[in-house]
């Protein structure tokens, strides 16, 4: 097996949770240790960890610091802490419903418990095999997806669904480095991913750290490399695919799908069953809209008119009828999704 990117994006240590700063990267690969979950919730906010998977644990684990500084004596007392601290860290992203799904594993742990050290025990515990879980599903998703790949193919992708956007491993980038791990050559073309650059600056960064050939280009440069044939998939990662099939990911996955059905290139979206919102279609979501200091400055460095109108929401959708398959680590999903999808991931 290649010896690829094995750092943890998340991990719980000591009672703390550590993470990469994602924000420091690619110039300086540096960690963070929290011990309350308000910090937890700030490092959410502002990326210093991102990704769905990835905020799904960081969230259930910012539970369990509530949970270790409670300083209740009695079970309903802690749970009120505890409440109070799922409603903070819920609040901190509205459209990565794995950031919901992790909160409501662990508290379900804590509402099963019958005494506050039991509590207390059980959220870490939960928590822990969350972050040993994500791994060992992004490598099942990724030797899924792998299948697909031919050798010498060039893959699209968007943004971040590598290593970084989860525990470990990833899962559009987890497809690949299956690939990889088979055998087979694989080249990825990594769109910068405005206004954030989490292509070029993370992305970018696990591949050549990982030595997989890749190429980096504007993402205004997306269509010309379709319309050139020198894309053979596109495959990227979710934020969230709702029961009807939509899915929800990084700003500019939408126009990708649009342009690989247009030039006949398949399109996968590759996603745990952590991100299968099965209890919403497409028009109850919330798209989350961030700040204009992303748009108007470029890491620190402002390149538009003081004044000027932003709009930076930070995902789209693309609808079901542009999607070839899904990817995830019960198999390959195939149309019609509505069907398919409620199958295979209840």
């Amino acid at each position: 097996m290649a010896d690829f990117f094995t750092l943890r994006t998340v991990t719980w240590a000591d009672g703390k949770v550590k993470m990469i700063d994602q924000t420091a990267l690619p110039t300086r690969l540096s960690y963070v240790t929290y011990a309350a979950p308000d910090q937890v919730a700030a490092a959410i906010r502002t990326m210093v960890v991102r990704g769905a998977p990835a905020i799904g644990v960081a969230a259930a684990m910012g539970v369990a610091l509530a949970a270790r500084r409670s300083k209740a004596a009695k079970l309903p007392e802690l749970m009120r802490d505890l409440e109070d601290a799922a409603a903070m860290l819920r609040s901190t992203r509205p459209t990565a419903v794995n950031l919901f799904w992790g909160i409501d594993r662990v508290m379900a742990r804590a509402r099963a418990a019958t005494s506050v050290r039991e509590a207390r025990e059980a959220v870490a515990e939960e928590a822990q095999a969350m972050e040993e879980e994500d791994v060992a599903v992004n490598r099942k998703l990724g030797a899924n997806g792998a299948e697909l790949i031919r050798d010498g193919e060039t893959v699209l992708t968007q943004c971040n669904a590598g290593a970084l956007a989860t525990v470990g491993y990833g899962t559009a980038l987890g497809v690949v480095r299956a690939a990889v791990e088979s055998g087979k050559l694989v080249k990825v073309l990594v769109p910068e991913t405005r206004p954030a650059l989490q292509g070029a600056r993370l992305t970018a960064y696990e591949l050549v750290r990982d030595r997989i050939s890749c190429t980096l280009i504007s993402d205004t440069a997306v269509g010309h490399m379709l319309s050139l044939g020198r894309v053979d998939r596109v495959i990227v990662g979710a934020d969230r695919i709702t029961r009807d099939g939509y899915v929800f990911n990084k700003i500019g996955t939408y126009q990708e799908a649009v342009l690989a059905r247009r030039h006949g290139v398949p399109f996968h979206p590759a996603a745990p069953r952590s991100t299968f919102d099965l209890g919403r279609s497409h028009d109850q979501v919330t798209i989350e809209e961030r700040g204009a200091e992303e748009v108007v400055k470029v890491r620190g460095r402002r390149i538009a008119p003081k004044g000027i109108p932003v709009a930076n929401p930070a995902f789209d959708m693309t609808p079901p009828e542009l999607v070839t398959s899904m990817i995830t680590e019960r198999g390959v999903l195939a149309p019609p999704f509505e069907e398919t999808i409620p199958r295979l991931m209840s």
